[in-house]
């Protein structure tokens, strides 16, 4: 019988929480979340790599993958059942991940991060010179079902709310004991020192692989949802600044537990989306002092408030 610690407890309830509200909060609410915890899908992927001292600036190219997967199986495939559409979305991404992995586990530090961000705009430019694609302006996700159940308006919606806090609470708890692993704590002593990790007898290389698998996978989910939320895909969730989206939240958040890119991904959210109503010509420059401000005071992320009350309780 599987035990929960407090985390996972936590995760729990605020999963069932979120669930609950989701019948009560307005539209626009839910829509906001339900992209939030999308992108916070994808920001654990980058969170994984982090840990292990690598930064992908083009973690946009699976979250694209994942979109467009969806898109195209419901546009090309006659596919719409939602679980085959992220299903589908996943095993691209991966397969993708599985042979351009081998290339950048080689990669450490800078040389890793501008190569990830070249092989994401690479599928930018294919995706823009392709008008069977929609080129820059991209195309509609035909209507999912869930289950051969078809909502439609406000149902359909609320569904894929459901369904993102669903899996979002389901990777979470898994993220966490992965994070709380042997495993896991080896990716921050690769990061410490990857030649005493090779001299334990494990092969770091792997184990970066390894990740960088998995950080495929989950981007891919993340791009699903948000292309099943949105109803429609373009080749911006592959360009530079969406990568540079999710490396700022994953900055803002901090990379010390699991529910941090959440927390950080909801409260990005909604500075974004007040700050575009508030000053519409320089909500960037807003979001930068945010950036600027977090990064000085709080260096290890907005977690590290409610890890400091914890040791000070402690």
């Amino acid at each position: 019988m599987l035990r929960l610690d407090k985390t996972e407890t936590w995760l729990l309830a605020a999963t069932v929480i979120l669930l609950t509200a989701g019948f009560l909060l307005p539209s626009w609410l839910t829509f906001i979340l339900t992209l939030a915890f999308a992108k916070a899908l994808v920001v654990q992927g980058v969170v994984i790599q982090m840990r292990a001292g690598l930064v992908s600036f083009g973690q946009g190219l699976f979250f694209c993958i994942g979109g467009y997967a969806v898109g195209m199986g419901g546009a090309f495939l006659d596919v719409h059942d939602v679980f085959a559409l992220i299903g589908l979305g996943v095993a691209v991404a991966v397969g993708v991940a599985a042979i351009i992995g081998l290339l950048m586990t080689r990669y450490r530090d800078i040389f890793f991060a501008m190569l990830s961000l070249a092989l994401s705009m690479i599928l930018f430019g294919v995706i823009v010179k392709n008008p069977t694609l929609g080129s820059t302006d991209g195309f509609n996700v035909h209507a999912p079902t869930l289950l051969g159940w078809a909502p439609q308006g406000q149902e359909q919606k609320l569904a894929i709310f459901v369904l993102t806090v669903l899996i979002a609470g389901g990777l979470a708890l898994a993220l966490n004991r992965y994070m709380k692993s042997g495993l896991g704590g080896v990716n921050e002593a690769i990061k410490e020192n990857e030649i005493r990790v090779e001299f334990l007898g494990l092969s770091p290389r792997w184990i970066l692989y390894a990740n960088y698998l998995f950080a495929a996978g989950i981007s891919a989910v993340g791009g699903a949802l948000t292309a099943l939320a949105t109803g429609h895909v373009d080749p911006e969730m592959a360009f530079w600044t969406t990568s540079g989206e999710f490396v700022f939240i994953a900055l803002l958040g901090g990379t010390t537990h699991v529910a941090a890119p959440f927390v950080a991904a909801v409260l990005f959210a909604l500075v974004r989306t007040y700050a575009l109503e508030l000053a519409p010509h320089s909500w960037q420059m807003i979001l930068g002092f945010v950036l600027l401000a977090i990064i000085i005071f709080l260096p290890k992320g907005l977690w590290s408030l409610v890890a400091g009350k914890r040791r000070a309780a402690a």
